[in-house]
């Protein structure tokens, strides 16, 4: 079968599905581990003497070798998953250019060649050969009609739009061929690597130089270069909180830390819990506590249920980027890998939003992507939740700007690690900010700025600046969105609310005269949706403060394009 015949026949979800079984041994890992540690404390218990010794010794290093599989296996279903996708991608490439042979009136064969259909004076009926969506020879349209780019009308023109249209078609087949091939060798050369180093030793300690957490993103990148892969497997399986926490690391080996550190969260979760509920009597405190433990263990569980589900329908693999349970939790994941592709939106929510409600806040994050998929198939896009700073919980703290300035150089050092860690070209990096979120994301471009490509704000209370302008990126890239029946619209300074009610108190019909800035001032500085912001607009429906992600809403078509860079 040619390159072509076989791309129509494999079916991505069967890689998948093998990636998913291999990542399931890790269970069984555990389980393994675990028995040994069990029999190591009874042969303690029962046994002493240079013998005991012995076996206790080789015990633990039979535990040690065990455990050091698990990143392995991850890093397996990693490969499978990828591979996966861009088989996707590139079928989804193959059907676009078949389609829009097929509204040609060209055919294909069956090594994937585009031609014209044969001459009215020659043989008729030729069947299409190619498998899987097929062109056939189609009636043509009144004389002198042809495809759009076709020349002149009539007959010469129509044939010289037709053979360059096939040419064109011809060369999109072949680049979504070269797509899948190049990722048969990689994938291919990822696994060889692991087979080897199940041979010859899957770890080995690295040199002792570490980089702190919070260093700089590129040297993060320079030395995570200069390991080997047994070196890197070796940091990932003994100091995953670490490895997890790197800016400038791939996201695979962030993916692989964080999710071995999973179950140790969820355990101090539950010793929080315990501890809390051994208080007696317990009160209203303890037990508003414990509810909060409650809302973090259930977030850590949804969350975990994303990481494990298999990519059905096409939906993206999850990669956790980073993950802190602490307070009121943390979590950075990408749908998608960001290394990989060419399309990146980070997602800042806002208020209220923390590790409960991460399945929620990564669900717009999804619809953004999907929409996206939706416009352009062959896209290759990642969403990114970025949850990583402490969103205000009330209106008190909501109305200040302390936690967005706390955040903004965490959000600065993710984009540019996000740039750091990236293969290949550099994507096209877009950061969305929602409500509060929008504050974060302007605070860190203002202070630090952002290594983006455009900033997008949705019902925003205020960016921190006047203007377009002082967000470090050219003001054609700044967009907002501020649905008409959002209350965001109506928020205004606390000090002028405050003098707004003391004036109206004696003059109401005063109070919006003289007191307070101009009525396109927010919270946190002009509407960036106003014209006098000086950035671009793009529409929304009435779906209040939280609906910008709404199907229906064509504020979610205008993210997405915003993200694909075809707005």
């Amino acid at each position: 079968m040619s390159g072509y015949a076989r791309l129509w026949a494999t079916d991505p979800a069967a890689w998948e599905r093998a990636g998913t079984a291999w990542r399931g041994l890790d269970a069984v890992v555990g389980r393994r581990v675990a028995g040994l540690t069990a029999g190591a404390g009874r042969l303690r218990a029962a046994w002493d003497g240079p013998a005991a010794g012995a076996a206790g010794g080789r015990l633990t290093a039979l535990r040690a070798e065990l455990a050091s599989v698990a990143p392995a296996l991850i890093e397996v279903e990693q490969i499978l998953a990828e591979f996966a996708g861009r088989l996707r991608l590139a079928r989804a490439r193959l059907a676009g250019a078949v389609d829009r042979a097929d509204a040609a009136g060209l055919l294909v064969d069956r090594a994937g060649r585009v031609a014209l259909p044969p001459a009215p004076s020659g043989p008729t009926g030729v069947p299409p050969t190619a498998p899987g969506p097929t062109v056939p020879a189609r009636a043509r349209g009144p004389a002198g009609s042809g495809p759009a780019g076709a020349g002149p009308a009539g007959p010469a023109g129509v044939v010289a739009g037709q053979a360059a249209e096939a040419a064109r078609l011809s060369g999109e087949i072949a680049a979504a061929l070269a797509l899948v091939a190049a990722a048969d060798r990689e994938a291919s050369a990822r696994l060889g690597e692991l087979t080897t180093a199940a041979r010859t030793g899957w770890t080995t300690p690295p040199p002792g130089y570490r980089p702190p957490v919070g260093a700089a993103p590129e040297l993060v990148r320079r030395w995570w270069a200069e390991l080997t892969p047994a070196q890197r497997r070796w940091l990932v399986g003994h100091e995953p909180a670490l490895v997890g926490r790197l800016d400038g690391l791939p996201a695979t080996a962030r993916d692989q830390a964080n999710r071995l550190l999973l179950d140790a969260h969820r355990e101090r979760l539950l010793a929080e819990r315990r501890e809390l509920l051994r208080r007696v009597p317990a009160g209203p405190a303890e037990l508003a506590a414990v509810a909060r433990v409650d809302a973090r263990l259930a977030g850590l569980a949804a969350l975990s249920d994303r990481l494990a589900a298999p990519a059905a329908d096409g939906a993206p693999r999850a990669y956790l980027i980073g993950l802190d349970p602490t307070g009121d939790g943390r979590a950075v994941v990408a749908l998608g890998n960001p290394d990989r592709a060419d399309r990146v939106l980070t997602y800042v929510p806002g208020m209220t939003a923390d590790l409960a409600d991460a399945g929620g806040e990564l669900g717009r994050a999804a619809r953004v992507a999907a929409r996206c998929a939706a416009l352009e198939p062959g896209r290759e896009v990642s969403a990114v939740l970025w949850l990583d700073y402490d969103a205000p919980d009330f209106v008190h703290e909501a109305y200040r700007a302390r936690q967005a300035e706390d955040a903004a150089a965490g959000l600065h050092r993710f984009q540019e690690g996000l740039r750091a860690a990236h293969e290949g070209p550099a994507a096209r990096q877009t950061v969305l900010g929602h409500s509060y979120g929008s504050l974060v994301v302007g605070t860190a471009a203002r202070e630090h700025g952002l290594a983006a490509d455009a900033l997008v704000f949705v019902g925003s209370p205020g960016v921190g600046v006047d203007h377009a302008a002082d967000l470090r990126l050219p003001p054609g890239q700044v967009w907002a969105s501020t649905a008409g029946d959002d209350v965001i619209g109506l928020v205004r300074p606390p000090v002028e609310l405050a003098g707004r009610a003391a004036v109206g108190g004696v003059l109401p019909w005063l109070a919006g005269e003289v007191v307070g800035r101009p009525d396109d001032d927010l919270w946190f500085g002009r509407d960036p949706s106003d014209p006098s912001f000086g950035g671009r607009t793009f529409p929304s429906g009435r779906y209040g403060h939280t609906g910008y992600w709404d199907p229906a809403n064509p504020s979610l078509d205008g993210m997405a394009r915003i993200v694909l860079g075809t707005a």
